[in-house]
């Protein structure tokens, strides 16, 4: 599953696709949000506005009590002096800051809400299509890169997104500034405007190619990254038993160390342009003063002015800043958003719902199936012939890679042929006027691989696996496990039922497994049982006990066995032999075992 490509989509490109998955709820919500931004920056251009009758009350009350207007307004409101005008003025400016910090902070918390409220949709939809994705999607991708994409990737697109309403506020903020600048002295506020304008603009264009590919490259190091560390701690036995440690921390390590360097060095360009900026910004204020003072002179008139200037500055420097900021984020996480975004494209099946599972009532037949992997890859099945009635005890045998395990993954509608047809009952299982027909097949079928998947979870759970803990049937689970001859073991334990079996089963044997195994293939009451290599792990006597149990299990179970232990199907109404993706010999146990057996 690609992350990235030789030729990057843009950001605006990559956040409108983001755009098109997102809920009405929650563009509403975005649009409400944007509301708070632009209350926002009318807080900002009130407090600014306050600023300069503020400061002229302070520094020469007696000039604004001269005024026409103001001294009008004055007397009407009760005032009879100029002294009188400070306390009135300080409170209204101290009132219009406060009232622009709270709503700032407001802002600010509502923008963190969102990001990561729209994230957790993101990553549940990415999430969601990923597991409806067909079986051979899930063979052909690599693990580590899916897992990257649903977690790493995802936590980067919410600081991405949150980086998106930063910027977003930042400008409605900045443009507003800009606006009360322009209204207080519109010559130096456009001279301000272009010169920090043309420094982040220059910024911009020298960066935005760098950050993309340090973006790239902290995406495929942290794919690297997590495989290493499935990788070591998936065969921590044998890491153990080799004593090398050292060299699955070396791979670690070099995947880890140029991640951290890369997003360093993106932090540092976002972050060092403020202390040139701001240094720039104080000689431009330095400059603005002693222009002013030869103008206008010292005094009065030029300390409103210059003031107002001055705190329009130190707010619109950072409001800039947190601009190219929010900037160099959403280009450095450009690889992250083009991951998340082709999760969240992968197609989902019209009927992604399972139905009822369908019922067998006679056969299922392949007729002339082929099947490859790839178009490039060679045939693993040449015009396969079989038909397997309802109720039928069925082996597999053959040598490796000689089109078992593929057979009974087509079987079960996990792959579908290259060429050829399965007819279930005489209908095409991949019928398109039908497709909810192979989920209901599906649905019909439990699966015992030889290598059992068990969750750290209690025995119960891991027997009912994916069934919610408060509608487990412990009944069901207790006849399962008896079934499968391993209640005792179970019932044994002082937690019984809920004992925790550790990550992947690590606290059980390989027989104990293969049987929890067996428990939750039965507990599903399927009507067609897989057994691949299911009791490969288990001696004599308990395969026996399990055969058993399982041929008391209605006459109407289908049932398929894989097995390179020719023991394991003796029992079996027919055994089917493959070699080289065709069958070679078909019959009755009595007939085609001896031949195989030396």
């Amino acid at each position: 599953m690609p992350t990235s490509s030789n030729q990057p989509l843009s950001t605006r490109t990559l956040l409108l696709g983001i755009w098109g998955h997102l809920s009405r709820r929650r563009r509403t919500q975005l649009g409400l949000l944007l509301v708070v931004m632009l209350t926002s920056g009318g807080a900002e251009l009130l407090s600014l506005g306050a600023v300069m009758p503020f400061l002229a009350v302070l520094s020469d009350p007696e000039l604004v009590w001269s005024q026409p207007r103001l001294h009008n307004l004055a007397i009407r409101v009760g005032f009879t002096k100029a002294s009188e005008l400070v306390l009135p003025v300080m409170l209204v400016f101290a009132a219009a800051a406060v009232l622009a910090a709270l709503i700032r902070l407001a802002n600010l918390w509502l923008n963190g809400r969102m990001a990561a409220a729209v994230g957790s949709d993101l990553s549940c939809e990415a999430y969601r299509r990923t597991l409806y994705q067909p079986y051979e999607v899930h063979v052909t991708r690599n693990s580590a890169e899916v897992i990257t994409a649903v977690t790493t990737q995802i936590s980067r697109t919410v600081v991405a997104l949150s980086a998106l309403l930063q910027l977003l506020t930042a400008s409605v903020v900045a443009a507003c500034l800009l606006s009360a600048l322009l209204l207080i002295d519109w010559t130096v506020a456009l001279g301000a405007l272009a010169l920090f304008g043309s420094v982040y603009g220059l910024l911009a264009v020298t960066t935005r190619r760098e950050l993309q590919r340090n973006g790239q490259k902290i995406t495929a190091a942290a794919s690297q990254q997590i495989k290493a560390l499935q990788e070591g701690l998936g065969a921590i036995r044998d890491v153990l038993l080799n004593g090398n440690q050292h060299t699955y921390l070396e791979i670690y390590r070099q995947a880890d160390r140029p991640q951290r360097i890369l997003e360093a060095k993106n932090q540092f360009i976002g972050g060092f342009p403020r202390y040139a900026v701001e240094a720039l910004g104080i000689v431009a204020i330095a400059l603005l003063g002693g222009l002013l003072t030869l103008q206008k002179g010292a005094g009065g008139a030029v300390i409103p002015l210059l003031g107002a200037l001055a705190l329009g500055a130190q707010r619109l420097l950072p409001a800039l800043q947190q601009i190219f900021s929010g900037w160099t984020v959403l280009n450095g996480f450009n690889a992250d958003l083009a991951g998340v975004l082709t999760l969240l494209n992968q197609p989902l099946p019209t009927h992604a719902n399972v139905a009822d599972p369908l019922q067998l009532r006679e056969s299922i037949r392949f007729i002339g199936v082929h099947f490859r992997y790839g178009p490039e890859q060679p045939e693993v099945l040449q015009g396969l012939n079989l038909e397997i009635h309802r109720g039928e005890r069925i082996g597999l045998i053959g040598t490796t890679g000689s089109g078992k395990s593929t057979t009974v993954d087509l079987l079960m509608g996990l792959l579908a042929p290259t060429a050829g047809r399965l007819l279930l009952d005489g209908v095409d299982l991949y019928d398109s006027s039908d497709p909810k027909r192979l989920a209901s097949w599906r649905a019909a079928i439990a699966h015992v691989p030889q290598s059992i998947y068990l969750a750290d979870s209690s025995m119960a759970e891991n027997i009912a696996f994916g069934v919610p803990r408060n509608q487990i049937d412990l009944g069901r689970v207790k006849q399962a496990a008896e079934q499968a001859q391993i209640a005792s073991f179970i019932e044994t334990s002082p937690e019984g039922y809920q004992r925790v079996v550790g990550e992947r089963g690590v606290r059980l044997s390989g027989g104990q497994r293969q049987r929890i195994g067996i428990a939750r293939a039965l507990y599903k009451n399927a009507k067609i049982l897989v057994l691949d290599e299911a009791t490969s792990a288990l001696d004599g006597k308990t395969e026996s006990y399990i055969v058993d149990s399982i041929n008391c299990l209605s006459a109407s179970l289908t049932l398929i066995v894989i097995a390179h232990r020719l023991s394991t199907v003796a029992f079996c109404d027919r055994v089917i032999c493959f070699e080289a993706g065709k069958i070679i010999s078909e019959g009755p146990p009595f007939a085609v075992l001896p031949s195989r057996l030396k």
